[in-house]
Protein backbone atom coordinates (compact mmCIF):
# COMPACT_ATOMS: atom_id res chain seq x y z
CA UNK A 1 0.00 0.00 0.00
CA UNK A 2 0.72 3.33 -0.54
CA UNK A 3 3.03 4.60 2.35
CA UNK A 4 4.79 7.76 0.73
CA UNK A 5 4.34 10.65 -1.47
CA UNK A 6 7.21 11.40 -3.43
CA UNK A 7 8.91 10.86 -0.35
CA UNK A 8 6.61 12.50 1.88
CA UNK A 9 5.68 10.34 4.76
CA UNK A 10 1.48 9.87 3.82
CA UNK A 11 0.51 9.94 7.19
CA UNK A 12 1.96 10.72 10.90
CA UNK A 13 0.79 14.14 12.09
CA UNK A 14 -2.14 15.24 13.91
CA UNK A 15 -3.50 18.30 14.85
CA UNK A 16 -5.62 19.45 18.06
CA UNK A 17 -7.52 22.33 17.79
CA UNK A 18 -7.69 24.49 20.97
CA UNK A 19 -9.19 27.50 19.64
CA UNK A 20 -12.74 28.75 19.95
CA UNK A 21 -14.89 30.49 22.55
CA UNK A 22 -16.04 27.80 24.34
CA UNK A 23 -18.99 30.35 25.01
CA UNK A 24 -21.46 27.61 26.10
CA UNK A 25 -19.45 25.89 28.32
CA UNK A 26 -18.35 29.65 30.05
CA UNK A 27 -14.59 28.80 30.39
CA UNK A 28 -11.67 27.78 27.85
CA UNK A 29 -11.99 24.04 27.46
CA UNK A 30 -8.27 23.51 26.31
CA UNK A 31 -7.69 23.90 30.16
CA UNK A 32 -10.06 21.40 31.19
CA UNK A 33 -8.03 18.96 34.01
CA UNK A 34 -9.57 15.98 34.96
CA UNK A 35 -7.98 13.40 37.78
CA UNK A 36 -5.67 16.25 37.71
CA UNK A 37 -4.25 15.80 34.25
CA UNK A 38 -5.61 18.24 31.28
CA UNK A 39 -7.61 16.70 28.89
CA UNK A 40 -5.73 17.82 25.85
CA UNK A 41 -2.59 16.36 27.27
CA UNK A 42 -4.59 12.87 27.46
CA UNK A 43 -5.81 13.25 23.96
CA UNK A 44 -2.48 13.32 22.61
CA UNK A 45 -1.05 11.18 24.56
CA UNK A 46 -3.94 8.78 23.32
CA UNK A 47 -3.62 9.93 19.46
CA UNK A 48 0.53 9.33 19.97
CA UNK A 49 -0.52 5.64 19.38
CA UNK A 50 -1.17 6.53 15.74
CA UNK A 51 1.23 9.66 14.91
CA UNK A 52 4.27 10.76 15.76
CA UNK A 53 3.78 14.61 14.82
CA UNK A 54 1.10 16.60 17.08
CA UNK A 55 0.17 19.93 16.89
CA UNK A 56 -1.56 21.67 18.93
CA UNK A 57 -3.07 24.63 17.73
CA UNK A 58 -3.61 27.36 20.34
CA UNK A 59 -4.38 31.20 20.87
CA UNK A 60 -2.60 30.65 24.51
CA UNK A 61 1.15 29.05 23.61
CA UNK A 62 2.40 30.20 26.97
CA UNK A 63 0.47 27.70 28.61
CA UNK A 64 1.68 24.75 27.58
CA UNK A 65 5.46 25.10 28.80
CA UNK A 66 5.66 22.05 29.62
CA UNK A 67 3.89 20.20 26.54
CA UNK A 68 5.90 18.16 24.27
CA UNK A 69 3.53 18.44 21.40
CA UNK A 70 4.71 20.99 18.47
CA UNK A 71 2.99 24.50 19.36
CA UNK A 72 1.23 27.13 16.79
CA UNK A 73 -1.10 29.41 16.84
CA UNK A 74 -3.89 30.89 14.19
CA UNK A 75 -1.63 33.32 11.08
CA UNK A 76 -5.11 34.19 9.79
CA UNK A 77 -6.47 35.45 12.90
CA UNK A 78 -10.36 35.74 13.85
CA UNK A 79 -11.62 33.05 11.05
CA UNK A 80 -13.00 29.93 13.39
CA UNK A 81 -11.79 26.39 12.82
CA UNK A 82 -10.82 27.01 9.16
CA UNK A 83 -8.34 29.34 10.20
CA UNK A 84 -7.15 26.78 13.18
CA UNK A 85 -7.08 23.82 10.47
CA UNK A 86 -4.84 26.24 7.94
CA UNK A 87 -2.27 26.94 11.24
CA UNK A 88 -2.17 23.15 11.93
CA UNK A 89 -1.45 21.97 8.03
CA UNK A 90 1.16 24.31 7.92
CA UNK A 91 3.46 23.10 10.59
CA UNK A 92 2.17 19.51 9.91
CA UNK A 93 5.03 17.16 8.06
CA UNK A 94 3.00 14.36 6.70
CA UNK A 95 1.01 14.68 3.36
CA UNK A 96 -2.34 13.83 5.25
CA UNK A 97 -2.87 15.40 8.74
CA UNK A 98 -5.45 14.22 11.50
CA UNK A 99 -7.75 16.76 12.76
CA UNK A 100 -9.69 16.89 16.23
CA UNK A 101 -10.96 19.74 18.50
CA UNK A 102 -9.65 19.99 22.24
CA UNK A 103 -13.28 19.05 23.24
CA UNK A 104 -13.53 15.36 21.66
CA UNK A 105 -12.19 12.97 24.12
CA UNK A 106 -13.52 9.95 22.64
CA UNK A 107 -10.39 9.05 19.94
CA UNK A 108 -10.74 6.02 18.12
CA UNK A 109 -7.82 4.75 16.80
CA UNK A 110 -9.20 1.84 14.82
CA UNK A 111 -11.80 4.42 12.89
CA UNK A 112 -8.28 6.47 12.60
CA UNK A 113 -6.51 3.58 10.78
CA UNK A 114 -9.83 2.85 8.24
CA UNK A 115 -9.80 6.59 7.56
CA UNK A 116 -6.35 6.37 6.14
CA UNK A 117 -6.58 2.84 4.70
CA UNK A 118 -10.38 4.57 2.73
CA UNK A 119 -7.43 7.35 1.69
CA UNK A 120 -4.65 4.30 0.74
CA UNK A 121 -7.23 2.96 -1.72
CA UNK A 122 -8.14 6.16 -3.32
CA UNK A 123 -5.00 7.37 -4.43
CA UNK A 124 -3.83 4.03 -5.63
CA UNK A 125 -6.60 3.75 -7.54
CA UNK A 126 -5.87 7.31 -9.05
CA UNK A 127 -8.69 8.86 -7.95
CA UNK A 128 -6.90 11.04 -5.36
CA UNK A 129 -8.18 12.80 -2.30
CA UNK A 130 -7.85 16.41 -0.48
CA UNK A 131 -10.12 15.21 2.75
CA UNK A 132 -11.86 12.18 4.28
CA UNK A 133 -14.93 13.36 5.81
CA UNK A 134 -17.49 11.22 7.97
CA UNK A 135 -21.97 11.60 7.25
CA UNK A 136 -24.08 11.78 9.66
CA UNK A 137 -27.70 11.71 7.50
CA UNK A 138 -26.94 15.06 5.17
CA UNK A 139 -24.63 16.32 7.89
CA UNK A 140 -21.38 16.36 7.74
CA UNK A 141 -18.77 15.94 10.52
CA UNK A 142 -15.22 18.08 10.27
CA UNK A 143 -13.00 16.87 12.58
CA UNK A 144 -12.19 13.46 13.96
CA UNK A 145 -10.88 14.12 9.92
CA UNK A 146 -8.14 14.22 7.58
CA UNK A 147 -7.09 16.73 5.37
CA UNK A 148 -4.31 17.24 2.75
CA UNK A 149 -1.25 19.23 3.86
CA UNK A 150 -1.39 21.35 0.34
CA UNK A 151 -5.05 22.49 1.00
CA UNK A 152 -3.74 25.84 2.88
CA UNK A 153 -3.82 27.89 -0.07
CA UNK A 154 -6.92 26.72 -0.79
CA UNK A 155 -8.28 27.50 2.48
CA UNK A 156 -6.22 31.02 2.36
CA UNK A 157 -8.43 31.75 -0.62
CA UNK A 158 -11.44 30.47 1.02
CA UNK A 159 -11.08 32.35 3.74
CA UNK A 160 -10.03 35.92 1.62
CA UNK A 161 -13.54 35.68 0.19
CA UNK A 162 -15.19 36.23 3.80
CA UNK A 163 -15.94 32.15 3.72
CA UNK A 164 -15.46 30.60 7.03
CA UNK A 165 -17.70 27.34 6.90
CA UNK A 166 -15.44 24.11 6.44
CA UNK A 167 -18.72 22.58 5.15
CA UNK A 168 -18.42 24.89 1.77
CA UNK A 169 -15.30 24.67 1.18
CA UNK A 170 -15.43 20.78 1.20
CA UNK A 171 -17.92 20.99 -1.63
CA UNK A 172 -15.01 22.56 -3.56
CA UNK A 173 -12.74 19.97 -3.04
CA UNK A 174 -12.28 16.35 -3.50
CA UNK A 175 -13.52 14.96 -0.75
CA UNK A 176 -13.41 10.91 0.21
CA UNK A 177 -17.03 10.99 2.69
CA UNK A 178 -17.84 7.70 4.52
CA UNK A 179 -21.49 6.72 5.04
CA UNK A 180 -22.77 7.37 8.57
CA UNK A 181 -23.85 3.67 8.31
CA UNK A 182 -19.90 2.39 7.82
CA UNK A 183 -18.86 4.84 10.48
CA UNK A 184 -21.18 3.54 13.58
CA UNK A 185 -19.40 0.19 12.46
CA UNK A 186 -16.74 1.66 14.59
CA UNK A 187 -18.56 3.78 17.07
CA UNK A 188 -22.34 2.30 17.27
CA UNK A 189 -22.98 5.23 19.92
CA UNK A 190 -21.01 7.67 18.21
CA UNK A 191 -18.91 8.56 20.81
CA UNK A 192 -16.18 9.41 18.71
CA UNK A 193 -17.59 12.57 17.19
CA UNK A 194 -19.39 13.97 21.14
CA UNK A 195 -17.95 17.34 22.04
CA UNK A 196 -18.35 18.73 24.95
CA UNK A 197 -20.10 22.10 25.10
CA UNK A 198 -21.97 22.21 28.49
CA UNK A 199 -21.16 21.41 32.09
CA UNK A 200 -23.03 18.88 32.34
CA UNK A 201 -21.49 17.53 29.34
CA UNK A 202 -18.46 17.78 31.23
CA UNK A 203 -19.96 16.47 34.20
CA UNK A 204 -21.03 13.13 32.11
CA UNK A 205 -17.55 12.59 30.57
CA UNK A 206 -15.94 13.05 33.77
CA UNK A 207 -17.55 9.88 35.46
CA UNK A 208 -16.06 7.75 33.21
CA UNK A 209 -13.12 8.82 31.90
CA UNK A 210 -10.74 7.82 28.84
CA UNK A 211 -8.65 6.74 31.55
CA UNK A 212 -11.06 4.09 33.25
CA UNK A 213 -11.37 6.05 36.07
CA UNK A 214 -14.94 6.43 37.34
CA UNK A 215 -15.56 9.88 39.75
CA UNK A 216 -13.05 12.08 37.66
CA UNK A 217 -12.14 15.47 39.34
CA UNK A 218 -12.55 18.37 37.21
CA UNK A 219 -10.55 20.83 37.15
CA UNK A 220 -10.61 24.17 35.43
CA UNK A 221 -6.67 26.11 35.28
Amino acid sequence: MCKEIKGQKLFGSAIILAGGRSSRMGFDKQFIEINEKRLIEIMAARLSEAFDDIIIVTNRPEMYSCCKCKLTSDIIKGKGPLGGIHAGLLAAESEFVYVIACDMPYINIEYIKHMEGVIERRLEAVEGADACITLKGEWIEPFNAFYRKNLNKRIEEHLESDKRAVYSLLKRLNTVYISELEARRFSPDWSMFFNMNTMEELRRYSQVTQEGKPNGKIQIL
